[in-house]
């Protein structure tokens, strides 16, 4: 444990993701807090709700001081939803998953051949109506696999059949273009930094592409993804005739981050994104490195600490960067499923799950805040009083 603070009460960061399902980030701060005064009624709690680019950034945003904007713009299906960004000082966060993201699918209905993220375009240009000069584009959960077809469509592109028509939407569709025009992109576009934030780094196509590894979880088909494949090939081949980008279509779609949120991230590096792990991106634009320094120990963690979790999920994130900064790290969790030893490679001192409180897992999600607050009165015993 870092020394005491000059006041001589601990300060305690929680930067700590959602427990999906369970609760929301700002919920897992809260309740890490009111565990930790139960013990040591003293501590000085700061809570950074984090997320790395997928559902939930935009509420991390908030929390941070960001302001929340809502706008009306199409669902996956065409439907209208209410979708927010967040907005502060000319930087705009914009997660699709609040336009096209598998939460706006009506209850148990799937569309991976013709869910559109033309409600992701809307976004953006809303983030350009209200002045944004940096656009953070966080992608994840989303339920589309249309290569970003649907939001270059809604910033202007056009996309048409052999008879001139528009294609249809989805990444089904595509398999229909015969030609593609973004000439009409909004000009807006090419005077703001567009940052791609993406926890994957899937390129667009092939055996690691977006069909093959995420359309099964939209619902696709071993024939739905072979035919998506091919649409999301043929997207890309006739894009390469397209004006003003033809010469770099190939080198984008092989691009770590292309094959993001079902191809997504290869849109947005046609209009010029630049890719970054959504994690980093987010402790950036959250003040992480203030925080950080204001404190003496990290509290991080999601809902399950796994493999997937090392690989730019944000409890890892928030570990390398308190590591680097020679802070002490522990987290919570609903499951962990990696041993000490890992967690220690990845700079987390120790892990502490829900089951370690109350083995039953279908109690643990139905009560996960006071199981929570029972665990971080653990850490208080541990790490803080």
């Amino acid at each position: 444990m870092a020394d005491a603070a000059v006041d001589g009460a601990r300060r305690v960061l929680v930067a700590a993701d959602k427990f999906k399902g369970s609760l929301t980030a700002v919920e897992v701060a809260e309740r890490v807090a009111a565990g930790l005064r139960r013990v040591v009624p003293d501590v000085l709690v700061e809570a950074l709700p984090v997320a790395d680019g997928g559902d939930g950034t935009v509420a991390a945003a908030v929390a941070a001081g960001f302001e929340r904007r809502e706008v009306r713009v199409a669902g996956p299906l065409g439907d209208e939803v209410t979708a927010a960004y967040a907005l502060r000082d000319g930087t705009a966060v914009v997660e699709m998953a609040e336009a096209s993201g598998l939460q706006r699918l009506p209850e148990g209905v799937l569309a991976p051949l013709t869910s559109s993220t033309y409600g992701s375009g809307e976004l953006l240009r809303a983030a350009l109506d209200a002045g944004a000069r940096t656009i953070v584009f966080g992608v994840g959960g989303s339920a589309t696999t249309d290569g970003g077809a649907g939001m270059l469509a809604a910033l202007g592109a056009r996309f048409l059949d052999a008879d001139g028509e528009p294609v249809g939407p989805g990444g089904g569709g595509l398999a229909g273009l015969a030609s593609a025009d973004l000439s009409g992109l909004d000009p807006r576009l090419s005077g703001v930094e567009l940052v791609l934030a993406s926890d994957v780094d899937n390129p667009l196509t092939g055996p690691k592409g977006a069909p093959a590894v995420y359309g099964p979880q939209k619902g696709a088909s071993p024939n739905d993804v072979t035919a998506l494949d091919a649409a999301l090939a043929h997207f890309a081949k006739v894009l390469e005739g397209a004006e003003g980008v033809g010469a770099r279509v190939a080198e984008y779609a092989a691009s770590p981050g292309a094959g993001a949120a079902g191809g997504i991230g290869f849109g947005a590096m046609l209009l010029g994104a630049r890719f970054r792990p959504g994690i980093a991106v987010m402790l950036d634009v959250l003040g992480f490195a203030p925080a950080l320094e204001r404190a003496d120990l990290v509290i991080t963690g999601e809902g399950s600490l796994d493999e997937q979790t090392l690989h730019g999920k944000a409890p890892a994130g928030v570990a390398a960067a308190a590591r680097a900064a020679g802070k002490e790290v522990v987290a919570v969790c609903g499951r962990l499923a990696l041993p000490a030893e890992t967690l220690g490679r990845a700079g987390i001192r120790r892990a502490y799950p829900l089951t370690d409180v109350e083995p039953d897992v279908a109690k643990c999600i139905a009560e996960a805040g006071p199981i929570l607050e029972r665990v971080a009165e653990a850490i208080a015993r541990d790490f803080v009083a």
